[in-house]
């Protein structure tokens, strides 16, 4: 995975085998820097965190996807680790954003994403295109703008 962007507790990511290809929307992903299975074990400074990180990051792919010509009219967020429920070290934390474009092929805009699992559908996923080099530039680029902005500065955050 490329990281796109790093904080304290957190790292934004391109998905190196994406579930969204990156002329559907794109996929990145927000994980923690240390084991946690489930939002409720964060404190609440890091809850905050991730929900500011979530927010810029989202806004940011739709911005540069849109001027990369990938036509995104929603961000979905999603609370992922069903995949690793039967795995010995059981689920981690990490939150999915997938850009949504109207002119989707793969995942149909407007219609509930359907992710089979990968090990059991595998040609499901093999094909798809993760996010260039150029786009993982300047979505970092706009994260870091977006977050020097009043409405997400870390004292209106609490943090």
């Amino acid at each position: 995975m490329a990281i796109i962007y790093e904080t304290e507790n957190f790292l934004v990511q391109s998905a190196e085998a994406p579930l969204i290809d990156r002329n559907d929307g794109g996929h990145i992903t927000i994980d923690p820097k240390f084991p946690v299975s489930t939002r409720q074990q964060l404190t609440s400074q890091q809850a905050i965190e991730l929900m500011r990180l979530t927010i810029a990051a989202g806004e940011a792919m739709t911005t540069v996807m849109n001027k990369h010509g990938v036509d995104i009219g929603r961000i979905n967020y999603q609370d992922n680790g069903n995949w690793a429920v039967f795995k010995p070290e059981g689920p981690q934390l990490h939150y999915h954003i997938y850009g949504r474009a109207k002119s989707a092929v793969h995942q149909p805009y407007g219609q509930t994403l359907h992710f089979p699992h990968k090990d059991e559908f595998p040609e499901l996923y093999k094909n798809l295109t993760p996010l260039t080099t150029a786009d993982v530039q300047v979505i970092k680029e706009e994260i870091i703008r977006l977050l020097k902005e009043k409405k997400y500065a870390e004292s209106n955050w609490g943090l």
